[in-house]
């Protein structure tokens, strides 16, 4: 079944009714079309709307689909309405977490006519289930990111900075074959590792740091994410005692993905293995979130998330421990749901690494 018959399936759509896509992950997703734009779905048509400098990048990435060029005083919705009208369209299915408020307005004034409904975060549900193609590009890009680490490794020196490590593991992940990087790396070194998201500055690392890395190379439009934190040095007692309470708690909920799992539940496991070893209230986000296109996408394994996971689903697994003015420990993995339970795809070793 095609990208497109999922997306109707899931909103039921009319006869009469269309869909109107802007986000570029869901534009990506529906098409290959990875320019600017938008994508506009009905039984009958399957139009990329976009200008100029991509009119030819969509018709080499997206040859299923009808290329129609903005210009001369015509803009995207102006194009997009006048398509609708040729097809008979009276009601539009579009993603009301992406306009804002002033192009919705401006959006309803040029579609005359047009009844206008939320298409519910349909898209990202129809991409919560990767297919066996995705799921081999997010593995890809995960051995590219374990390769980039393993030889980063051996970079690492007392008086680098942060910043300086950053730039050598991204330009390797590129080296290796990747398309792009996923995020913004992490590189968080000794005290600065309680920061879960700290960004990478001129702090140099130090013997007995630990140092935290979280980063992923992009290939074929898909994320990796992994997380590993390393020691420069023997590092403290309690650093490394937390680093163990985070491998033990990793290691028992990557174990526990399976399909039926409830992410809750999931994430509940962590939280009590971080709770009961004394360091309550140090372990502030969730456990985990799926990876395809985007870098977060749902399902989450948090305390807020009922879902349930199922075959297809790829999920990071990633407690930490953030202590302010000691540092922390994260580490985390990128899992895919099958039949028979969770399979990472990131094959980079998660013992402590003493370099």
């Amino acid at each position: 079944m095609s990208r497109v018959q999922k997306l109707f399936d899931e909103v039921k759509l009319a006869d009469k009714q269309a869909v109107l896509l802007t986000k570029p992950s869901n534009i990506f997703y529906i098409s290959g079309f990875t320019g600017e734009g938008c994508l506009l779905l009905t039984k009958g048509l399957q139009a990329i709307i976009t200008d100029f400098r991509y009119t030819e990048q969509a018709e080499r990435q997206a040859p299923g689909f009808s290329v129609h060029m903005i210009g001369n005083g015509v803009s995207h919705m102006d194009l997009a309405y006048g398509l609708m009208k040729d097809e008979g369209i009276g009601s539009l299915l579009y993603e009301d977490d992406e306009f804002t408020v002033r192009s919705f307005e401006k959006t309803k004034s040029v579609m005359e006519g047009i009844a206008f409904e939320s298409i519910r975060n349909a898209p990202e549900k129809v991409r919560e289930v990767k297919d066996d193609g995705e799921i081999a590009l997010i593995e890809e890009a995960c051995d590219i990111s374990c390769r980039a680490f393993d030889w980063l490794l051996g970079e690492l020196k007392p008086g680098m900075t942060e910043i300086e490590a950053r730039l050598k593991l991204d330009f390797k992940m590129l080296e290796l074959g990747g398309d792009g990087l996923a995020f913004d790396t992490i590189v968080a070194g000794g005290e600065n590792g309680s920061l879960p998201h700290a960004i990478p500055g001129q702090r140099k690392f130090q013997l007995g740091d630990m140092i935290t890395f979280d980063f992923g190379a992009k290939k074929g439009g898909y994320c990796a994410d992994m997380t590993r934190t390393v020691a420069l040095g023997q590092p403290k007692d309690e650093m490394r005692r937390i680093y163990d309470i985070v491998l033990q708690a990793q290691e028992t909920c990557e174990a526990l993905l399976a399909p039926g799992k409830n992410c809750r539940e999931v994430d509940r496991v962590a939280r009590d293995i971080i709770d009961n070893a004394g360091y309550k209230g140090r372990f502030g986000h969730g456990l985990g979130h799926a990876v395809g296109i985007d870098i977060h996408e749902s399902p989450r394994l948090s305390p807020a998330c009922d879902a349930t996971l199922v075959t297809g689903h790829t999920m990071t697994v990633e407690p930490g421990i953030y202590v302010p003015g000691l540092g922390g420990v994260r580490i985390e993995n990128t899992c895919v749901i099958t039949a028979d339970g969770g399979r990472t795809l990131v094959h980079a070793p998660k013992d402590l690494v003493i370099l």
